[in-house]
């Protein structure tokens, strides 16, 4: 079985891995950890200072690289085969193209629960994830304490 797991770093990505840790273990599965990097606004070009622009997001990549690997490292200790992805696109579409890229067998994602305003005026990507796929999706909710 294979299972990708999309992570945005935000707290609730603890919760995901989590969960993905308990799912994969229990089935042996093999775990491709997705997290993907907003593309560059069409109106964001480097005309002012291209080097400082390339610097900062070297330096984006850089640190969302290396918490990406702490992540998958922190699954594999456990004995887990995991693969680390870091990809550039809109989050829905890269989590529904490296499915079918790596042929999973289940989805998994977090819902941050902003609510029904925000879902209708920016869309959910988890919701988007859901009426898409192809497979199954798992969604861990946001805890409220």
């Amino acid at each position: 079985m294979t299972i990708l797991v999309a992570i945005d770093f935000s707290d609730l990505s603890k919760r995901v891995v989590a969960e993905a840790d308990k799912l994969a273990s229990r089935l042996q599965a093999k775990v491709y950890l997705l997290h993907s990097v907003e593309p560059e606004p069409d109106f964001m070009g480097y005309d002012d200072d291209p080097k400082v622009m390339r610097d900062q997001i070297a330096l984006q990549y850089h640190r969302e690289h290396r918490l990406l690997q702490e992540y998958a490292q922190s699954l594999r200790d456990k004995g887990l085969d995991v693969t680390a992805v870091l990809v550039r696109g809109i989050f829905s579409e890269s989590i529904l193209q490296h499915a079918d890229k790596v042929s999973a067998d289940l989805i998994m994602v977090g819902s941050h629960g902003k609510g029904t305003l925000s879902a209708l005026v920016m869309g959910s990507c988890s919701q988007q994830v859901i009426r898409h796929a192809t497979v199954p999706v798992v969604v861990i909710p946001q805890v409220k304490d």
